[in-house]
This record gives C-alpha cells, structure tokens and sequence, in this order.
C-alpha cells in the first residue's frame, strides 16, 4: 500500500523541487530570495496543469523560512516580523477605512493547535472604536475585527459555516484566515511561515479535512497565514533512517552489493515500511516538540504585530500604546 505523508506547505510538493532542480515545469513559477535571517520563496500556481502537479489550488504562495527563530535570536524575531509584514501588505493590497476579519482557526485547548485563537487573542481589534473614537482617529486606520470559532467537536458546527453566518452578518472586505499547519520536516516546524491567496482548508494537513474557508465559500478575498507545529511520525523515522543510509553509503565500498540495496530503498519504500511498524499500535501518529507552549506563545506574538501593522501601520502602535 502507497503512503502519502501530509504537508500544507507548498514548498514541499515533489512538484516544487522539481522546477527548483530542473528550473522549468508547466504550471507553476517559482521564485526565491534571501535576506538576512530570512529565506522568501513565492510559488504561484498559474494553471489546471500546475494545480495537478502541486496538489494546491491556482494562487500564489508565499513561504519565509527564518531557521534562527529556532535558537530564540531577538533580530531574527524582529526580521521575520518586517517581512512578514511586508509580504501581508503586498498580498493584501488595503485601501483605507476597509474591514479586515481575522479568523483564528483550530483549537485552543490542544497547544499545538492553538496558534490561531493565541493569534486573536494578541490582536489590536478596531472595527469597535468606529463608534467610540472621534472621525479623526477612525479615518487614519481600517477597521479590524477578530473571532476563534473553535471545531467542530466543541461547538458541533462546521468551522466554514460558522465563519460564513458571520461574513454575511459583518460583511468584510477581506477574511484572513490564521491556522497551524503540518510539515515534512522536523527543521520547518515553528521556523516557515506560509502565507497564500487561496483560503485554507482546516485539517487538511493530517488528512481530516473540513469544510474550506475560500474565496468560493466565503465570497470575498481569504488570505491563509500558516505555520507548521506538527509532522508525522512516518516523516521522522523517514528521515532518520535517510541519514543512516547517507552514512553507511560513505563508509561503503564503492563495489558493494549492499549500495544498489540502499538506493532501492527510497522515499516510498521507507514511508510504507515505517507506516506499516506503527500503524497496528499508534496509527497515524502526529507528533510536535516539547517546547511547543512557547513556540505557540512565541510565533502567535510575531504573526499578531504583524497582522497589526500591516492592516493600521503606525496608527496600530499608537492605539496600542494608549490602550
């Protein structure tokens, strides 16, 4: 049996390191840039063809990856946070006195699903001022709404149409959608952010997907902002044991019958291995690192400023020092 490991994450597709190797595939363009402590690459989906291939809807996904973050480094902090900053504006495109609803999607009595509602809770909400603060004020900022509306299992009603009844209650310009994603690699949890045009599909990244809160369900723009907290143990032990057959290769001979034996022993043949050991007794086994109440602490912190100034700029740090 073929095992597929989940991953939200654009840059992981075969696909993806495909046209990074080959610089060329029909369907999708890639692009990457570096800055000091930050690496950016934007993947765009132009077409059916490359939607196939990456296993993602047409769209753009912008993916910065700040492995510092890992080592608690307070400028790669504050680097992450300006670019993280920048490419919301860019994907965004704000005019004034716009609404923006920030969805904090996942649960938040399950620490590595939390990220979403800590998200809402570090946010500087606006929309509510309109009515309190003088026409000076409210002309200078847009208007800044926020909900965690919890899953299904608590609250017996689908995510999507929970955040659909209140869409066409509030009526926003533009939905950005916060939830924690699952990665391939162990080096990208708490370390990629994700941000895509195309909306988000709770769930998705450990196969237990629920209904998309998308452009087409929700009726206006959805900007998705992820990060991975999680990976498959599959993904683990599949690495693991690629790092053992890199060194037995070294100290090999170069005649040995035992390299054509590890060269057939590649991805698919080490995922359905490993899957088939752990699936009669911990089946699809998601783990996450032990420090992940402060990473979750730490990363809903940066992607909330960020969302802040993005969306009010300088009149957010003012409002927040005043309240």
């Amino acid at each position: 049996m073929e095992y597929t490991i989940h991953t939200d994450l654009a840059i992981e597709s075969a696909a993806v390191s495909n046209v990074e190797v080959s610089g060329n595939l029909s369907g999708i363009k890639t692009e990457t840039s570096s800055e000091k402590y930050v690496t950016i690459t934007r993947v765009e989906v132009l077409n059916q063809k490359g939607e196939e291939a990456i296993g993602k809807p047409k769209g753009t996904y912008v993916t910065l990856e700040v492995p510092e973050l890992r080592e608690s480094i307070s400028e790669a902090f504050d680097a992450a946070q300006k670019s993280l900053t920048r490419e919301l504006k860019k994907i965004l495109g704000l005019k004034k006195e716009q609404t923006v609803m920030v969805v904090g999607l996942g649960n938040r009595f399950v620490t590595p699903d939390a990220l979403g509602p800590k998200v809402v809770d570090k946010l500087l909400v606006t929309r509510h001022l309109y009515g309190v603060l003088p026409g000076e004020v409210t002309r200078s900022m847009n208007s800044l709404c926020a909900v965690a509306p919890g899953v299904l299992g608590i609250t017996g009603m689908e995510t999507g149409e929970i955040i659909r009844g209140i869409t066409d209650k509030i009526k926003p310009d533009i939905i950005i959608a916060i939830d924690a994603l699952a990665s391939r690699k162990t080096s990208r949890i708490s370390t990629t952010f994700q941000i895509s045009d195309t909306g988000i599909v709770p769930g998705s990244g450990i196969g237990n997907t629920r209904k998309g809160i998308t452009p087409d369900t929700m009726g206006v723009p959805v900007i998705a902002i992820g990060v991975p907290t999680v990976i498959e143990a599959v993904a683990v032990a599949s690495d693991a044991i690629e790092l053992l057959i890199e060194a037995m290769k070294i100290q090999a001979q170069s005649n040995s019958p035992l390299l054509d034996a590890m060269d057939a022993f590649d991805d698919q043949n080490r995922y359905d291995l490993i899957s088939e050991v752990l699936s009669p007794s911990a089946g699809d086994l998601i783990v996450t690192p032990k420090e992940v109440d402060s990473i979750i602490d730490e990363v809903s912190r940066l992607i909330a400023e960020s969302i802040n100034e993005a969306v009010n700029g300088e009149t957010a740090k003012k409002l927040g020092e005043i309240l």
